[in-house]
Order: structure tokens, then sequence, then C-alpha cells
């Protein structure tokens, strides 16, 4: 496997560098990889893109207003991107921004009718190809969750 040669080349020719983190680092962007790949055929026709309903899933049963750059800085997202985004999305019909009435700077974020809709079809399909994968850990399951919850904790 190249990623294990290149691991140990590096090792044998780098004996007071620690590589250990090559592994983590080359496992986490597999498994990144793997989830794009496994939601694939859902998105290939959708009017929504992977990004876009990873966007709209929190904005689904929100019980509090949500502007742009909340939204943003919970999904780890840039300001930029997300308004962009919103405004694709709300051109189509998907989501409204609401003025809010004490402060005409900022806006809250709301699905549409439309848009609760298509996150309703698109979000359980996703959630069923990753359970579909995840299943293989069988026990192992909550090792591994405990383990990627450390490890994201050590990135933050």
């Amino acid at each position: 496997m190249l990623r294990t040669e290149t691991i140990e080349s590096w090792r044998i020719h780098n004996p007071d560098l620690d590589t250990s983190p090559m592994t983590i680092v080359a496992l986490i962007k597999e498994i990144s990889e793997g989830v794009g790949r496994a939601v694939d055929e859902i998105y290939a026709h959708s009017p929504l893109s992977h990004a876009d309903v990873e966007l709209l899933v929190p904005l689904r049963y929100q019980t509090e207003s949500v502007t742009a750059i909340r939204l943003a800085e919970r999904l780890g997202m840039s300001r930029a991107g997300v308004s962009k985004t919103l405004s694709r999305l709300e051109e189509r019909g998907i989501v409204v921004r609401m003025p809010d009435p004490t402060d005409k700077r900022s806006a809250s974020v709301h699905l549409t009718a439309h848009g609760e809709r298509l996150v309703d079809d698109l979000f359980p399909r996703e959630l069923a190809s990753h359970a579909a994968i995840l299943d293989h850990l069988g026990p192992d399951r909550e090792h591994v969750i405990t383990a990627l919850e450390l490890l994201a904790q050590a990135f933050r």
C-alpha cells in the first residue's frame, strides 16, 4: 500500500522525525473521502448538493432564531461561503431570510416548506447510507466514537 510505503520511507530517511501523525491524518482523509463517496449516488440527481444539505439540516427543527453568522460558526464554515450559499438557496425558494425587528443588520434564516420537503427526503437517505457502512463496526462502534471524540477535541 502506498501510504504504508510512504510512511516507512519517511521513517527510514528521517529517523528522528515522528511520522506517526502521517498514519492518523491519512486515515482521516480516507474516511472523509469515503463519507463523500457514500452519498454521491444520493446527490447525483438531486436539486441540492451534499454541502447544501449540510447547511440546511440545522435549520430543519430550529427552535430559536439562527443567523447566517451563527450557522457559519456552528458548522465551521466561512461566513462568506454560507452567505453565498444561502443567497443561492433563497433565490430557489428553499430558504427565506427574515429581518430581525430589533437589529436591521441581522436576519434569521428559515427553511421554506419546499426546503423542508427536500431535507426530509435527502437527509434520511444520507443517514441510511452512512448507517449501512458504520454497521460494519459492530460492537466496536462505541470505541470508535470515543476515539473520534478524543481526536476531535485534540483539534479544537
